[in-house]
Parts: structure tokens; sequence; C-alpha cells
């Protein structure tokens, strides 16, 4: 993930929540949004509702891990991408979910030309 930094403020996953694209899917939601800034920023989220503590850092890991794959194939320089977590996320594997978040992301280039 070199082109990539993480949001944190609570504010910028608000103005994501509200002004960006997003497509839900099965496993995961995923928001895109332009940013004035020449990196990718990425922010994951996984609520109480996916699980424990343990549960909850093991999907950001598989989402994190599956971003850096697909970074590798697209270009997200000029965005801004939150992942949010779904339940059915801590039972399947890490390809699942890199499936999930290709084809969201796809689709959202595809149908809002971001």
């Amino acid at each position: 993930m070199i082109y990539t930094i993480s949001i944190t403020e609570n504010t910028d996953f608000r103005r994501m929540y509200y002004r960006a694209k997003f497509k839900n899917g099965f496993l995961v939601v995923v928001y895109l949004y332009k940013n004035r800034i020449d990196k990718a920023r990425l922010g994951i989220t996984a609520s109480k509702k996916v699980g424990n503590a343990v549960a909850r850092n093991r999907v950001r890991r598989m989402i994190k891990a599956a971003y850096a794959l697909l970074e590798k194939e697209e270009n997200f320089r000029g965005l801004d991408v939150v992942i949010v977590a779904k339940q059915p996320c801590v039972s399947v594997k890490m390809g699942k979910v890199y499936m999930e978040i290709k084809k969201s992301v796809a689709f959202l280039r595809k149908k809002y030309r971001i």
C-alpha cells in the first residue's frame, strides 16, 4: 500500500457515508469518493455486530490484504475508499472478500465514472 494513507477522522467517515457512491454486497459495502490529493485514502470499519474483537481484527486484516492485492491491479490515486465489513465476512476466506471488493469497485467505476 505505497500510495495509500489511512482515514482516521470521524468527519471523513461521515462525509463518505453521506456523499460517496456505494455498492452494497453480501460481505462488504464499498464507498468511493474523489479527493483532492494525489494519494488514495483507505478506511475500514467493522462494527460490534461483526463479532468479538478477535473476529473484527481478523476481518480488518483480511480487507487490508485484499485491498493491497487490488491496489497492484488498479489505480486508486485521488480516491477515498471506505470498506464496511458485514457479519458474513467473518466465516469466509480472503479470496471471496477480494473478489467482492474487486467487483464492487469495477461496478462503481463503470457506472459513475470515478
